[in-house]
């Protein structure tokens, strides 16, 4: 399939053939809501995406290790090499990392805004000092580099009907509601890594701050306080998708299926939070296997009909229904 999909981009060049694979690989093993999801994008569109997502992993892996022997500070300079290394693949094409030679390639092809790469890795940094968010607001900030320009990233490669600046802002509505997703499951495992990305005034409108978290994770133990500001969490995070749902509209009809794909399966993230009560400190909550299966296999069949309203002229798709409707009266 690899291969499959840098031909139908038009992509030749071995070396550039290979960074591209990388990312793939990057974004199947650990993207895996995002990765089933993309598999429903046309072929021609998928390695651009995998080299967006191998790009964020790749930086988030830098800020996210917990390797005892790498310091905040080793962290930031290998960041901040990422960060030259891409400046100056973005200007002169190129370089020397595998993923940035694709992130700089998909950049050039889309023309995407490389403003977006300056304030994604800001974010990146953030993480590396900031642990936690007295506001809302103060959240948003973060949440802008980290998520909404992945959303505004993508627009490009998926493409619009409208202009692009009428999606823009439902596309990065759907990157924060994505990123406030993983807030939500993961608060455990940011705990761990010393970050509470809930914002604080949400927590302390339920009498909630980081002792009692810190107690619950290492106890085992639930209090009443906790589930509410998830309760609280979880509904400030569906007003967000359903800020970014009239955005799908917007895409291109042959894209449509994947975002609507990866719409329902991070949504469903949510519903797996709910279903265990919200016990998010203690179980990670995923969306069984089965429910992704469907999902994707809805989304399948969403393709095909794109492709075929895609392919088949006017008058016979006008003409289809009645020539159903005889068939089922024989």
């Amino acid at each position: 399939m690899t291969r499959r999909e840098l031909d139908a981009a038009g992509i030749t060049d071995p070396a550039l053939r290979a960074a591209y694979t990388r990312c793939r690989r990057l974004n199947a093993r650990h993207g895996r809501t995002y990765f089933l999801a993309t598999r429903l994008l046309p072929l021609e569109r998928r390695s651009a995406v995998h080299a967006l997502y191998g790009f964020a992993r790749w930086a988030d892996d830098i800020v996210d290790d917990l390797d005892r022997h790498r310091t905040p500070d080793a962290r930031d300079r290998l960041l901040r090499r990422l960060e030259h290394g891409l400046a100056g693949a973005l200007r002169a094409g190129g370089g020397d990392e595998p993923v940035v030679r694709a992130v700089a390639h998909t950049a050039d092809r889309y023309a995407i805004e490389h403003e977006l790469f300056a304030d994604f890795l800001s974010s990146m940094r953030a993480d590396l000092t900031v642990t936690e968010y007295p506001t809302y607001a103060d959240l948003q900030g973060y949440v802008h580099g980290s998520a909404a320009v992945i959303g505004l990233q993508m627009l490009p490669v998926l493409g619009t009907v409208v202009p692009r600046e009428e999606a823009a802002p439902h596309a990065a509505a759907l990157g924060v509601a994505f990123q406030l997703t993983n807030f939500l499951r993961d608060v455990g495992e940011d705990l761990d890594r010393g970050r509470v990305y809930l914002p604080g005034d949400l927590l302390a409108a339920h009498g909630v701050d980081r002792p009692l978290l810190e107690w619950s994770r290492r106890t085992g133990r639930r209090d009443p306080r906790i589930r509410a500001a998830l309760v609280a969490a979880e509904a400030m995070t569906r007003e967000v998708y359903r800020a970014a749902q009239p955005g799908i509209a917007l895409l291109d009809p042959r894209v449509r299926p994947c975002i609507r794909t990866a719409f329902t399966l991070y949504g469903g993230i949510l519903d797996a939070i709910a279903a265990q009560d919200y016990d998010v400190l203690h179980h990670r909550a995923v969306v069984s296997r089965r429910r992704r299966a469907a999902t994707a296999a809805g989304g399948a069949l969403a393709v095909a009909g794109a492709r075929w309203h895609a392919r088949v002229p006017r008058r016979a798709v006008a003409a289809a229904p009645v020539a159903e409707r005889k068939e089922t009266m024989r």
